[in-house]
């Protein structure tokens, strides 16, 4: 008897465009920053790129600039936006709106000890109680993910999310470890194609996330 073939949910997992605090290398978090000229070009070339996808869903986080981007490259597609929370940035606490070289100075030391920590292990650990770990910010992400991909098999679904989040989800996954992948590689607007039946994830494509080659 030939069993039925998988059908997979196709996700295109996306940045959003660049924002005015990301000009200013402020930590953004929850909180948010309406996308700069630039960053709204970024969202159109991405749906440029995309343009020959039908999707039948699109999905965004719940924050303006995520949600203004998903608009933008779903504009072609005839669909209405929908937002979740799970979705959102990783959460910073005290140090959303602070400058980048403010959150690094202030926790030199836990974030010192992060980097020592196994690839492994960084996941879980904790570098201040008001900041989500990597852990717990790509699990919101992935149960997302797992609930979609059940909900619409064989369906392509557009997904425009934040780096932090994306990063971890995709280190998660098995894609890349966290120094494959450091900080600031994933481009605004940049994307992963990612395929899942609800219980495996398969990466099948990524455009402008940049995984570093370690010897």
């Amino acid at each position: 008897m030939i069993k039925n073939k998988v059908k997979l949910c196709t996700f295109y997992i996306t940045r959003h465009g660049e924002t005015v605090w990301n000009t200013e290398h402020r930590m953004q978090g929850h909180q948010d920053s309406p996308l700069t000229e630039n960053g709204i070009l970024q969202a159109k070339q991405t749906a440029k790129k995309l343009k020959d996808i039908v999707f039948d869903h699109a999905f965004s986080s719940d924050l303006l600039r995520a949600k203004r981007t998903a608009e933008i490259i779903a504009a072609d597609h005839d669909l209405v936006v929908k937002t979740s929370k799970l979705i959102r940035e990783s959460k910073l606490g005290p140090f959303e709106g602070k400058k980048l070289e403010y959150f690094r100075k202030t926790l030199r030391k836990s974030l010192e000890y992060r980097e020592s920590l196994p690839n492994e292990d960084r996941m879980t650990y904790s570098v201040h109680p008001g900041v989500e770990t990597y852990d717990e910010t790509a699990v919101r992400m992935i149960t997302f993910l797992r609930e979609m991909a059940v909900a619409y098999p064989a369906k392509k679904v557009l997904v425009v999310s934040h780096a932090a989040i994306i990063r971890a989800s995709l280190i998660k996954l098995g894609f890349a470890t966290d120094d494959e992948l450091p900080h600031g590689s994933i481009d605004n607007a940049g994307y992963a194609v990612v395929e899942s039946d609800g219980v495996d994830f398969f990466v099948r494509e990524v455009d402008g996330v940049h995984k570093v080659k370690i010897e």
